[in-house]
């Protein structure tokens, strides 16, 4: 068995910058009631008329964690893309990452866990690497939200909270089982799927005329309920944090730097004072980008590290949860 070891990170944000500010001239908001139930500033929205998109986005930050990680794209073994919102129903983006990084007809796996995503695919990739059957493994989320948002009153409470992005890493063999990534763990718990959902498009809501005659149907829109996500986001963040420690013998005092998905500064805080961590071993960025969903961990990962955040030898901690509800957290030896 080989571990898996990141070798390479790269990010892309588009430049359209929209603050709370600009949010309140769209819906009935202000800065201060955004920052107060958020912490969030600002986020980058797509502009309309852009090339990017999820897979467009996944493919820019792509190329720069190859070109990092020292490699080409035909050192590339297979391909792992999380996101919920993929440019087509079907297929899914990664084999549109594939196609625009002309890469051979390698495998390309597309993982739908929504914010916990890039933590379940990182985690596959990892598998893949420690069974031998793949050597290099190109893992991306990435998200373009704002096109499916309601920003209006009525869509505010989610509205305001996401925005688009995309991250990407390349993980490579490590015969070095104390480095790399020590462990990965996931949890699911379907009851609660409609706590955090979109319900359309979807097969049983899927004919034209259906469409054409609800235009008041907001089930095209994301659905949330806030506070009862916060109270389950809390406890399994803490939980999962807590799993993966314990697998490797290690304690709150060995976590170096915790990255945790960029869901709510508050949830963050929160863990943060639970585990009785400095603000210098916590990376937020959700005040600058809000939370870009399946992109998030990686795109803070990524700023993290380019700002020297993340050093050889670091206990680094990765945590989501999300809808489904999933949840899970990567143990890393930097």
């Amino acid at each position: 068995m080989y571990n898996s070891r990141i070798i390479g990170l790269g990010k892309y944000l588009p430049e359209n910058v929209v603050t709370n500010n600009d949010l309140s001239k769209l819906m009935d908001t202000t800065d201060e009631w955004i920052q107060e139930r958020t912490g969030i500033l600002e986020r980058r929205w797509i502009e309309k008329g852009s090339e990017d998109t999820s897979a467009i986005m996944g493919a820019k930050a792509a190329r720069i964690a190859i070109e990092r990680a020292g490699l080409t794209k035909d050192d590339i073994d297979f391909i792992v893309f999380a996101t919920l919102s993929p440019d087509y129903y079907f297929p899914g983006c990664g084999v549109q990452i594939q196609e625009m990084l002309e890469m051979d007809t390698i495998g390309a796996l597309d993982v739908r866990n929504q914010c916990s995503g890039f933590v379940y695919a990182i985690s596959v990739a990892d598998q893949f690497i420690k069974t031998g059957m793949y050597k290099n493994v190109l893992v991306i989320g990435a998200e373009y939200h704002s096109n499916g948002l309601d920003k209006t009153t009525r869509g505010r409470g989610v509205a305001i909270i996401f925005g688009d992005g995309a991250g990407a890493c390349v993980l490579t063999r490590e015969e070095d089982d104390t480095k790399g990534i020590l462990s990965t763990h996931l949890h699911s718990e379907g009851k609660n799927a409609d706590k955090l959902i979109v319900s359309s498009p979807s097969i049983a809501n899927w004919v034209p005329e259906i469409i054409a005659t609800n235009g008041e149907d907001i089930s095209y829109y994301p659905y949330m309920d806030g506070t009862f996500v916060f109270k389950n986001a809390v406890v399994r963040f803490s939980e999962v944090i807590i799993e993966g420690l314990t697998k490797n013998d290690l304690t709150k005092e060995d976590i170096d730097l915790f990255i945790p998905h960029q869901a709510n500064l508050r949830i963050s805080q929160f863990v943060q004072k639970r585990f009785g961590l400095r603000d210098d071993q916590v990376f937020n960025n959700i005040m600058k980008y809000g939370n870009t969903t399946a992109a998030s961990i990686i795109i803070a990962l990524t700023e993290a590290w380019e700002q020297g955040k993340v050093k050889d030898g670091d206990t680094v901690v990765l945590a989501a949860f999300g809808s489904g509800f999933t949840w899970g957290s990567v143990i890393i030896k930097w």
